[in-house]
């Protein structure tokens, strides 16, 4: 494993990870309504297929009416599937992308939890894996609070969280604005929305995804291996 020392950190490199013959299936669901989340899914994605995960991109229902969304000036849906609650049992983990109403989840992403009950009561989410990603209009509006209030949704299906850390030396640059905590990685839309990601963030939202992917992949290979004793 490669890895880059930056202050008192050591960063692993990831990216350099080796896929096993067992690539974990990974579903990357997101909620966007201005397209910045999108762009961060986009990332996530090429992180986890440089991993040798197996990534598919999901996006939630939207809730709102199309007349609102217009009002809104909101740009037409990206062409990626909408997820169903039970589409979940298929997949080994779940990179969640997030955009902040006030600090938390929107509607349209809690819509999605309230509906997977059936799952709950089944246990069928246990021993899975997760990680978050967000955006926000501005610094301190949720990059990590999203992620925290967002906990309680894994929590109760009992999937395992996997943080983003200080894996990635970006997260400690003070030189510039930028999204992004241990909580995962994330972006700052500004009050307008007219700001986009940037590269850097991009970044660091690919290497979330095959940071995610190397742990995550460490367990399948694992769980398989003691399968078959």
């Amino acid at each position: 494993i490669n890895a880059e020392t930056w202050g008192p950190f050591i960063f692993l490199n990831t990216q350099t990870h080796t896929p096993s013959t067992m690539a974990p299936k990974i579903y990357i669901i997101f909620y966007s309504m201005y397209g910045h989340v999108y762009k961060m899914a986009q990332a996530v994605k090429r992180g986890v297929e440089e991993a040798g995960g197996e990534a598919h991109l999901f996006q939630v229902a939207e809730t709102l009416p199309e007349e609102v969304l217009t009002k809104m000036h909101a740009p037409p849906k990206p062409d990626v599937p909408v997820i169903v609650p039970s589409q979940l049992t298929e997949a080994d983990g779940f990179i969640f992308g997030i955009p902040t109403r006030y600090g938390s989840m929107p509607a349209q992403m809690k819509a999605f939890f309230d509906a997977t009950g059936s799952l709950w009561t089944t246990g069928a989410l246990v021993g899975k894996f997760a990680a978050i990603f967000q955006s926000t209009s501005t610094l301190g509006g949720g990059q990590e609070t999203t992620a925290l209030t967002s906990l309680s949704n894994l929590v109760h299906h009992g999937v395992v969280f996997v943080p983003l850390g200080y894996t990635h030396p970006y997260l400690m640059n003070i030189e510039e604005p930028h999204g992004g905590s241990a909580w995962g990685a994330g972006t700052f839309t500004g009050p307008s929305g007219a700001r986009q990601p940037s590269d850097s963030e991009l970044e660091v939202a690919t290497h979330q995804g095959a940071h995610f992917t190397k742990i995550l992949n460490a367990y399948v290979t694992g769980k398989a291996a003691l399968a078959a004793k």
